[in-house]
């Protein structure tokens, strides 16, 4: 390359550079599009203390619920692409892509993939009164029709395995948005639903006292939360996989080198021993990469959901 190019491109690198050294001078904040408690919270409040370690700033959470994520992912992507306001994007944002057509925001041009952090299945479960001890058992009642779910709101990955076992299985259950996953599994335990496809983190502990019953995980394999549960293809619906999953994101044209520094303090902040415990604790499944592995996720998602959502009918016009 002649000796002028080089120069003339490491002009054109050196603000970029110097953002970086200099980055991040004072905290940054995370916006979150699910309220306190949500799989999508909990998952924030343990990774943000040891990513904000590595980034030698603390991260300061702001959870913003609302239209499925939506209010916060518009907020995220209008703010400046300076590195100091982040998203907490998930499986929903792949969703929304194909459930509404009117966003007002285009997710994968207008953010910008740091890092994937977590993913974790969700679990069928069914309040005590349901009278389903398995799949099969859920699937005669749910034919009937006489079945409500419900779900942490519209487009959400535990909306649309519902939609998809309504799909797969020729059930009839009637969908009940929440505003997130907290409130949804509020009236599950009062009995006011029947049934819901929850991120195990909000579930689990109530499946382990028995104010809840699990019957199957929808991941590839069983979880180690659960492992006792058999995967739904094990009960007899092949092909039926969901998971809700999370990864760091920044608004588009955030500096090359200040996404760099993320991603590696994401890599750092993952892989101490404390953070992994706290995260199989909750059940979430530490996920690898960097900006690559984050753009290929979200690409392979929106297709594949957008497919479901075909099928399903679930579109908003």
């Amino acid at each position: 390359m002649p000796l002028s190019r080089r120069l003339t491109l490491a002009a054109a690198l050196l603000p970029g550079l110097a953002a970086a050294q200099e980055y991040p001078a004072r905290a940054p904040r995370l916006l979150i599009g699910f309220p306190p408690g949500s799989a999508a919270d909990v998952a924030a409040r343990v990774i943000m203390p040891p990513l904000g370690q590595a980034l030698g700033q603390s991260i300061i959470v702001e959870n913003r619920p609302g239209a499925g994520s939506n209010i916060a992912t518009e907020q995220a992507a209008r703010a400046a692409p300076d590195g100091y306001t982040l998203f907490l994007g998930s499986v929903a944002n792949t969703i929304n892509a194909s459930l509404q057509r009117d966003l007002p925001f285009d997710f994968a041009r207008d953010l910008a993939p740091v890092a994937p952090l977590v993913s974790i299945p969700n679990l069928l479960v069914v309040h005590p009164s349901v009278p389903a001890n398995n799949v099969a058992e859920l699937i005669a009642l749910a034919r009937a029709g006489q079945l409500f779910f419900g779900s942490s709101g519209i487009g959400t990955a535990p909306h649309l395995s519902g939609e998809l076992f309504n799909l797969m299985a020729g059930a009839r259950m009637t969908h009940v948005p929440y505003p997130g996953s907290a409130q949804a599994v509020t009236d599950l335990l009062a009995g006011r639903v029947g049934v819901m496809f929850s991120p195990a983190s909000t579930v689990i502990q109530h499946i382990r006292t028995g104010r809840l019953r699990g019957l199957a995980s929808t991941g590839a394999t069983r979880t180690a939360a659960a492992p006792e549960l058999p995967t739904m293809i094990e009960a007899g619906l092949a092909g039926f996989l969901s998971s809700v999953w999370f990864g760091l994101m920044a608004p588009a044209a955030t500096p090359a080198p200040i996404i760099t520094r993320l991603a590696e303090a994401v890599r750092v902040a993952l892989n101490t021993g404390e953070t992994r415990a706290q995260l199989t604790a909750q059940g979430f499944d530490v996920l690898e990469g960097g900006p690559a592995e984050m753009a290929r996720l979200i690409a392979e998602e929106t297709t594949k959901w957008a497919r479901v959502v075909e099928a399903s009918g679930a579109r908003n016009n």
